[in-house]
């Protein structure tokens, strides 16, 4: 285990850029800080994922706290999910340990790229965006356990799928503005990443030397991120979200 100090601060410095852009995306900064850590530091797709979840629980934690402060969330919608959401994450997570790290790697990457192109059309089609952006719709309880069930398997095999999933199914199907949208998917993150950080240790693919000051920085950092995101526009946030979805993507794909 590394305690050298220059590598201390290093991954500190390295968990507050993330932390920051956590908090700004809504995506407690695992969604960067995978292809990071494979560059950084050589880790294989279960490490860098298990590592960067030591870092997205106590992120998403705050995040959801300072979004809930600006956006009352649901509390009972996302407890509805959250049930569905940790079980398929256990089992999510488990299954993903035994896939081959380059086979995982370049399903994340391909997940990233789809789910860019169809967050972004919107921005492409002035009319559909204005219709997102209007009055939001009640989400049925019908839908709950489906959305549950599928976030929570994005973040027991990509570790940080989940709330990538839920933020375009909030804004594009139910009209939630992105702000809001953001702290809900932190909200239902914060109970299937700590399974999912769960079934990755037990699997030994976390590296608690670069994790933990990870965490630390990431700490310090994350509520300026969401606080910055409450001046963006909400069309620019979401051009700024699906952006970084395609360069992590690319980032991964070459990194391989």
């Amino acid at each position: 285990m590394h305690t050298t100090l220059p590598f201390i601060l290093l991954n500190t410095a390295l968990g507050a850029g993330l932390g920051f852009a956590g908090g700004l995306l809504g995506i407690g900064g695992g969604l960067i800080a995978i292809p990071t850590l494979a560059w950084l530091y050589g880790m294989d797709q279960h490490l860098a994922q298990g590592t960067a979840l030591v870092m997205i629980v106590p992120n998403v934690l705050i995040g959801f706290f300072r979004y809930h402060q600006k956006h009352r969330i649901d509390l009972r919608a996302v407890a509805a999910i959250s049930v569905f959401s940790m079980v398929a994450a256990y089992v999510a997570g488990r299954l993903a340990s035994g896939i081959d790290s380059g086979v995982l790697r370049v399903a994340f990457a391909l997940f990233l790229v789809a789910l860019a192109l169809y967050f972004g059309q919107g921005l492409l089609r002035k009319g559909k965006l204005r219709a997102e952006l209007a009055a939001p719709r009640q989400m049925t309880r019908s839908a709950l356990p489906l959305l549950g069930i599928v976030s929570g398997a994005m973040s027991g095999i990509f570790t940080i799928g989940g709330g990538l999933v839920v933020v375009p199914a909030l804004v594009s199907l139910f009209r939630m503005e992105q702000t809001r949208a953001q702290g809900t998917a932190l909200a239902l993150v914060v109970p299937s990443s700590a399974i999912a950080l769960f079934a990755y240790a037990q699997g030994q693919h976390v590296a608690w030397d670069v994790g933990v000051p990870m965490a630390v920085g990431g700490i310090l950092t994350v509520s300026a991120g969401v606080a910055l995101a409450h001046k963006f526009p909400a069309a620019r946030l979401r051009m700024l979200f699906c952006l970084v979805l395609l360069v992590t993507a690319g980032a991964m794909l070459v990194a391989g």
